[in-house]
């Protein structure tokens, strides 16, 4: 039982490990016949779908086709027909994906080249629909170009032509009563002078013996001589003339006048015609003896024009003041005056004079029963009180006493007439200077340290007529005296009928010179040129009752009132005392005035072209620039100039220029300092030439873009550019500027004495193009007023300094609302240099500016004349000196007229220009040069014009959120 238990098991275990190897058998075999099957079954179909490629019936050849075939797998001719099958096949592939790829790539070509034609045409429609909105704007301004047209009813004035009346000269017009109630109306010709006659004007020749029987002082007839010569008034035919005009003194100081041979003399004249109408009988004081000789001489309807009057004499409206001809003959006389700063000097007032009062008193005293006698006998009259008890004697000094047979026969031509209307008036002549003096005395006693004064010359005899306070010193020391006040007490003749006295006028005439604001005290004297002159601005007019008040009424002035004051005395005395021809300019003025004749248009500079007349110069063919904005930024419009002497007989126009600095002796088409209508005027019947946003209702970008708007009529602008041996830069600064809206045209000034290239290509930009030939290389050509610039906005631009149009355009519509002013692109300061105690040029960045360069800025051509003709002809000349500083020049000369600092516009402060080449600016003498300039500009005003100003101006919408629908004004401005 044990045995067989135990066979039986062995035998199980000998079956079990049967089993496990069967079944580790089976498993490789399974796994092999995989491992050969999958290989060969992935063959099949991937030669399948190769072949459904190439062929589409091609199937791969195995064993597995052919089941009951006996075929040798490793037959190596079958294996190498497989391989080179596989071989084309892929060649086959290679190529189509060669012809697949070349299509891609020519399908992508067309595709980006329609691309860039969808683009293109994209641009084509935005430039064509900014050319239609340009046109539709042109449209409306011809259409409303039309209405004015058709409406309008003011005649363009032209310039003032002259018309040769015919009126008989010799018609005999109706007698006044007495000459010495002549007035314009009752004894001048009117018919001479007609309102466009030019204002002719005959002068007698000085040369001539008309006047034997005395002799004019050679300057006086020196200076008269050459002031005539350069006037544009003059004419030599006496038959067209509105004015005669004969010079009778000053006489030397040794000479007598025999009165009845003076007056034949007058009437013996060829063209006096019997009453001496239209006739100036000019006296010219040179001398503080100076006499007024025209007393019993009947000089008709002739008016009188000199520096002495009694009041007998002057004839209010007709006869004319003139000031003391102490100055030089003409020129400028800058360098003779002192600085006007500091504003409060030394002394609060001054004065210097002795009372030529002693003889007068004396004679007073002998002769007081007698006048009373016989005004008694007339009836009060005073005017019939005998001639020798009427005169003083005049000229101390000169002869100390009369002798009695000279007093007796009232003939010696050292005494004055002055009329007196009652015995009461000459008693009063003593007095009132005694009471004036205790005053001022007491003053002074009281404040010692502030004023200077001193009633006695403690030396020579004082200068001067009898009955007035004569001069002490010489003009040399009174001038330090005046030099260091503030004030400067003016006191006029003590005998109420001498309207103004050589000695008077000296006075006024220093005291002004020397920047000393004059205190007239007393309110019956004349002072020159009083019918245009506003004396009110310049001199403190006080009754001689408030002598007692004056320090108060002084210590009243703030440091601005006595700094403007100062500024317009001085302006006075520079304009119209300076020399002999300022006072003849000046004399003639007034009798223009009144004649409501205007001046003679100011002069113009030819602009003459680089090119001859027969040369034509090659055009530019080379590519346009493409614009620099796809902004509309105004419509595009015909050129037309600005209006000119539209404005030639506004009375208070004339009036009013000889009281503002400038030229009041010229005629200019016009000014920048024109009134502006209300708002609603353009709307209701004044609307010629406005172009109001969206047609008064206003708006945004678009229609901004679409018209001026502002304030005054529709303009545009001339170009000046300033050009030297820059010819590449040149063309290219002009090809960037076509296209730009409201261009007039454009002026190249050429400042090289060697012309251009005649091989030089220039650029159509759509606008007249002038090259302009200098007689030297000036920095001052770029401010000529050239005849050819037709507007008043000018934009003075170098050619290296780049301007977007957008800029531009913005920095012309700002100075049309400011267009007094300089309205430009880089600013510039003015820094005081405490070391040295004078002024620095500084172009540093800085929250304030005072300049702005003239390289990029617009001002008003009227600045251009009076840059050329009126400023002082030092500054040019330092200009041309240093080649620099014309544009501080241009800055000075237009803060000194308006009394404002120039307007900065965007946020550029200096251009560049890559590849110029060297400018001046770069050289390192550049700044210290203008150190000086600026300096030396100060001496020649009295003063410092320049004024700070902190701000810049930028569109009024600039980083302003908008709605989707609306533009801003400019995109980047």
């Amino acid at each position: 039982m044990k045995v067989d238990r135990s066979g039986a098991t062995w035998l199980r275990g000998r079956v079990c490990v049967c089993l496990r190897h069967m079944v580790t058998s089976k498993c490789i075999l399974v796994f092999l016949c995989l491992f050969i099957t999958v290989p060969l079954v992935g063959h099949y179909y991937l030669s399948n779908i190769a072949g459904d490629i190439d062929h589409p019936i091609h199937r791969s050849r195995t064993k597995l086709d052919y089941p009951d075939s006996d075929i040798d797998l490793s037959k190596s001719s079958e294996l190498k027909h497989q391989i080179e099958e596989l071989r084309r096949i892929k060649a086959s592939v290679n190529n189509e994906l060669r012809d697949l790829e070349s299509k891609r790539q020519k399908l992508q070509a067309e595709v980006s080249g329609y691309t860039t034609h969808i683009d293109t045409l994209k641009s084509q429609y935005e430039t064509i629909n900014k050319e239609v909105s340009q046109l539709k704007i042109a449209l409306d301004q011809l259409r409303m170009e039309k209405e004015e047209t058709i409406m309008q009813y003011i005649p363009n004035i032209k310039a003032p032509q002259r018309i040769l009346m015919e009126a008989d000269p010799s018609e005999n017009i109706p007698l006044p009563l007495s000459s010495k109630s002549c007035r314009m109306h009752s004894c001048f010709d009117y018919t001479s002078c007609s309102l466009v006659s030019g204002f002719p004007v005959f002068v007698y020749n000085p040369d001539d013996s008309l006047f034997g029987s005395h002799k004019i002082v050679d300057f006086v007839q020196s200076s008269f001589r050459s002031s005539f010569q350069k006037s544009v008034y003059v004419t030599t035919d006496p038959l067209s003339a509105c004015l005669f005009i004969v010079l009778v003194g000053e006489i030397a100081e040794d000479q007598l006048v025999d009165r009845a041979h003076f007056e034949r003399q007058l009437h013996d004249l060829p063209h006096w015609h019997g009453d001496g109408r239209n006739h100036v009988i000019l006296n010219l004081a040179r001398n503080p003896w100076s006499k007024e000789f025209f007393t019993d001489v009947n000089t008709g309807r002739a008016m009188i024009v000199q520096s002495v009057f009694v009041n007998s004499v002057f004839r209010p409206g007709f006869d004319v003041l003139l000031p003391p001809n102490f100055g030089i003959a003409e020129g400028d006389t800058w360098q003779d005056l002192p600085s006007m700063s500091p504003v409060r000097r030394k002394y609060l007032m001054s004065f210097w004079g002795e009372a030529i009062s002693n003889k007068l008193a004396q004679n007073i005293e002998q002769n007081i029963q007698s006048i009373q006698d016989t005004v008694n006998e007339n009836g009060g009259n005073a005017q019939r009180i005998p001639r020798s008890v009427q005169e003083v004697p005049q000229g101390a000094g000169h002869e100390e006493q009369l002798s009695e047979e000279e007093d007796d026969d009232g003939e010696d031509e050292n005494f004055q007439v002055r009329t007196l209307k009652t015995a009461a008036d000459a008693s009063r002549l003593v007095s009132l200077e005694a009471s004036v003096v205790a005053a001022l005395k007491k003053m002074h006693n009281q404040i010692p340290d502030t004023l200077f004064l001193q009633f006695s010359c403690d030396g020579p005899q004082p200068q001067g007529s009898y009955a007035e306070w004569g001069l002490c010193g010489n003009s040399e020391q009174r001038s330090k005296i005046l030099s260091q006040s503030t004030f400067s007490l003016v006191l006029p003749p003590t005998n109420f009928t001498m309207l103004s006295t050589t000695v008077f006028q000296i006075r006024l005439y220093e005291s002004l010179k020397y920047g000393a604001i004059p205190i007239i005290l007393g309110d019956h004297v004349q002072l020159p040129f009083s019918e245009i002159l506003d004396w009110r601005l310049a001199a403190i007019l006080l009754p001689v009752s408030r002598v007692t008040e004056i320090h108060f009424f002084l210590r009243t002035f703030t440091d601005s009132d006595i700094s403007q004051m100062r500024q317009q005395g001085r302006f006075l005395w520079e304009t119209y005392m300076s020399s002999s021809k300022r006072i003849i300019d000046s004399m003639l003025a007034v009798f223009r005035t009144r004649l409501q004749i205007p001046a003679k248009p100011v002069r113009e500079e030819p602009t003459p072209s680089v090119f001859n007349a027969s040369f034509i110069p090659l055009k530019f063919n080379g590519p346009e620039m493409e614009p620099e904005t796809d902004e509309v930024l105004g419509p595009t419009e015909a050129r037309f100039p600005s209006e000119k002497f539209y404005r030639n007989y506004t009375q208070f126009i004339n009036y009013g220029v000889f009281n503002k600095p400038g030229d009041p002796f010229s005629l200019y088409p016009y000014q920048p300092f024109d009134p502006v209508l209300p708002s609603e005027a353009k709307y209701l019947g004044s609307g010629y030439g406005f172009r109001s946003i969206g047609k008064g209702a206003g708006g945004s970008g678009k229609e901004f873009s679409g018209a001026l708007g502002g304030n005054v009529q529709r303009e545009q602008f001339t170009i000046v550019m300033l050009t030297y041996e820059r010819e590449t830069v040149l063309i290219k600064a002009l090809q960037r500027l076509k296209g730009l809206p409201f261009l007039n045209k454009v002026i190249v000034v050429w400042n090289n004495p060697i012309p251009p290239s005649p091989e030089l290509r220039w650029p159509d930009i759509s606008v007249p193009l002038e090259i302009v030939r200098t007689y030297k290389n000036s920095l001052n050509n770029r401010f000529l007023p050239y005849d050819a610039i037709e507007t008043e906005a000018i934009l003075s631009i170098d050619d290296d300094a780049h301007l977007r149009h957008d800029e531009i355009i913005f920095g012309f519509r700002v100075w049309r609302e400011e267009r007094e002013r300089i309205v430009g692109f880089p600013g510039r300061f003015h820094a005081w240099d405490l070391k040295h105690q004078s002024w620095l040029y500084n172009s540093n960045y800085s929250c304030e500016l005072s300049m702005v360069l003239t390289g990029a800025a617009f001002f008003h051509k009227y600045y251009s004349y009076l840059y050329s003709y009126v400023m002082p002809a030092a500054i040019r000349e330092k200009v041309d000196e240093y080649t620099n500083c014309e544009d501080i020049a241009m800055n000075f000369l237009v803060s000194h007229i308006t009394r404002k600092p120039p307007i900065k516009v965007t946020s550029r402060w200096t251009f560049r220009c890559p590849g110029c080449p060297q400018t001046l600016s770069s050289n390192d003498s550049h700044f210290q040069e203008r150190h000086k300039c600026i300096n030396f500009f100060v001496k020649v005003y009295g003063y410092m014009p320049l004024l700070y100003t902190q701000y810049r101006v930028d569109s009024v919408l600039f980083k302003t959120r908008l709605p989707h629908d609306k533009q801003k004004c400019f995109k980047y401005i």
